[in-house]
């Protein structure tokens, strides 16, 4: 992943996320497993920000691509205590899907956020992109793509393979909730949920199957933000 992160952070997940905080230069972030800290790189100069990961590797990464004096990046593990001040802000990107207890990482995050703290969770829409029990399908009568969803309702965790196509029998863990589970997971650690969006892709198909491929990417979103804020 680059600088600036890969094509869908940069033309929706990050430009939206910043839109749905709407940070301010003098505010703070809390950015919950950050990663190589992608959004550090997209917010304001002034604003005070903290990034945790569990992976050294990718806390060096973000250290080494970030020199503002105003960003920290600290090992840690979001289920257990957070370092730092209160924050105005919390942000955790993509990252949630693959914590085994999420609520302990939602109860983490609400205990470092102000009274009236925002926190916006982005994660690959719990209804449509379940890996393994979700897919593209072709309707060849009718001419129409969709999705076909084999489970939704139950809790379901999933290997997925870190380097498809190697077959190298490296795995990391996905972890399916429906909505609901978040919902409840929030509301139990004293969030209110303000608004949830679903986004679509951008991409655009050209060939025979443009118009059905472009249709169906229209219809079902590939990512899902709620924001949340602190009772």
């Amino acid at each position: 992943m680059g600088e600036r992160g890969h094509f869908f952070h940069q033309t929706i997940i990050i430009p939206r996320s910043l839109k749905l905080l709407n940070v301010k230069p003098e505010s703070s972030i809390l950015d919950v497993a950050c990663g190589s800290g992608v959004l550090a790189r997209h917010i304001p100069q002034q604003t005070q920000y903290l990034g945790v990961d569990l992976a050294s590797g990718l806390i060096e990464k973000a250290r080494k691509m970030d020199g503002n004096k105003k960003h920290k990046f600290v090992v840690g593990d979001v289920t257990d205590k957070i370092p730092g001040e209160d924050f105005d802000n919390a942000v955790m990107i993509l990252a949630l899907q693959n914590i085994k207890e999420p609520e302990k990482a939602i109860e983490n995050v609400v205990n470092k956020l102000k009274s009236g703290g925002k926190f916006l969770i982005v994660i690959n829409h719990p209804a449509f992109r379940i890996p393994r029990q979700s897919g593209w399908e072709v309707d060849k009568v009718n001419k129409l793509q969709y999705r076909r969803v084999s489970k939704y309702m139950n809790p379901i965790e999933i290997p997925v393979e870190m380097h498809p196509g190697k077959h190298d029998g490296q795995f990391t863990w996905s972890y399916h909730h429906p909505l609901s589970d978040y919902s409840e997971y929030l509301f139990k650690s004293g969030f209110l949920i303000e608004k949830i969006e679903e986004w679509t892709s951008e991409k655009t198909s050209k060939g025979r199957a443009a118009n059905m491929e472009n249709r169906a990417r229209e219809e079902f979103p590939m990512f899902m933000a709620i924001l949340a804020v602190k009772k």
